[in-house]
């Protein structure tokens, strides 16, 4: 199928306004002339924009990926309606013979994209390999991680990022051989210091889980695990729903982290009404926007991508094309995607659609037009 989309088209120099060609699932042709960034969607234009990536997904449109079965489907096809064209399916901490159930469930969904549906490019696991200290809203079964372990995990689904406490003992050894073997290890869910974060980049971990979130705090005596964040990443998840973190911190790790990204850490309650939903084996409420547990512990988020990129703009002062990457291309970049994250010749026809206000109007997975609700 062949198909052209014109309108001002969103790209890591800038904006264009022009047309991009899709054929065959992917981008055949971009062409476009430069326009200021504010002028973005004037005259009724369309806005288009590379498919947002998110690698931190727990659930959604009601469903929970610790649950197995077709949850991953309904997951995947629910932000898919928010823009989400690709993401990594996240696990919580659970005794290993559940978190392998999961993956078992997970697997073919990586093979294979279903219709109407994100790519799902991976696994996530977030736990069990964390500091018991700092579990958030993660249940009480944090072990220790062995290489062999982690190893026969990943033959039941890919896990592409895996999140550890440095500080446990032998964690640190471990983060070089998970590293060979293509694994990304972030930091997080650490009751560690600074210098434990300043170790286990050296030793070769790639970023931080959900900065600022489960993680010991900035002090200018004390730097903790934010402070080796901030002074020494390259790379680092965020959750912009404006709950998680401040705005003026947003700015500052921002200005700290080149390669940061935006995550949502989407629980079931993503898409959905307020009410009770599933977060592994708990039970969580949505209200007001957030998600919480009955102690009033923040448990994930409802956030879609969609709402995160108007969250940059609209709040923190992002310009346009700065968010769009925060969204999209710097996580395609980590992951070490070429061919996603960018509207540009050649890489899959992943695009969103969206109006001056930054409202959806329509998505795209692989050049499959994907049934969004759109807003009267």
């Amino acid at each position: 199928m062949k198909l052209r989309l014109e309108g001002d088209i969103v790209t890591p120099q800038g904006v264009i306004t022009g047309h991009l060609d899709i054929a065959h699932g992917r981008i055949a042709a971009v062409s476009g002339t430069p326009i200021d960034v504010s002028r973005a969607g004037e005259g009724g234009r369309s806005i288009l924009l590379p498919g947002f990536i998110d690698t931190h997904v727990h659930g959604g449109g009601g469903r929970d990926t610790m649950e197995g079965g077709d949850a991953i489907a309904t997951i995947a096809r629910r932000h898919a309606r928010h823009g989400t064209t690709a993401l990594l399916a996240t696990t919580m901490t659970a005794p290993v013979g559940e978190i392998e159930a999961a993956l078992k469930a997970l697997g073919p969904v990586c093979r294979q994209r279903g219709r109407q549906s994100a790519r799902v490019l991976g696994v996530h696991l977030e736990g069990p390999y964390i500091s018991p200290d700092r579990l958030g809203a993660q249940p009480a079964h944090a072990i220790p991680a062995t290489l062999e372990e982690v190893q026969r995990l990943n033959e039941f689904a890919p896990i592409k990022v895996l999140t550890i406490a440095p500080e446990m003992v032998g964690h640190l050894a471990l983060i070089g051989p998970l590293r060979d073997a293509g694994i990304r290890v972030q930091i997080g869910h650490s009751n560690g210091g600074y210098d434990d974060g300043v170790a286990a980049l050296q030793a070769g971990a790639a970023g931080f889980t959900h900065l600022f979130n489960a993680m010991t705090g900035l002090h200018h005596r004390e730097p903790g695990m934010v402070g080796a964040a901030l002074a020494h990443g390259e790379h680092a998840e965020l959750i912009p729903d404006l709950m998680h973190v401040h705005p003026g911190a947003i700015r500052v790790a921002l200005r700290c982290i080149p390669g940061l990204f935006c995550v949502t850490d989407s629980t079931a309650a993503a898409g959905m009404p307020d009410g009770e939903y599933r977060l592994g084996e708990y039970t969580v409420q949505k209200c007001l926007g957030g998600v919480r547990l009955a102690d009033g512990t923040l448990a994930g988020s409802a956030l879609t991508m969609d709402q995160a990129l108007r969250n940059l703009v609209q709040t923190v002062g992002l310009t346009l094309p700065e968010a769009s990457r925060r969204v999209s291309t710097a996580a395609a970049e980590y992951l070490g995607l070429t061919d996603r994250g960018r509207l540009e010749a050649g890489a899959w026809a992943d695009v969103v659609v969206m109006d001056a206000a930054l409202n959806l109007r329509r998505v795209f997975v692989e050049g499959e037009e994907i049934d969004v609700v759109v807003d009267a």
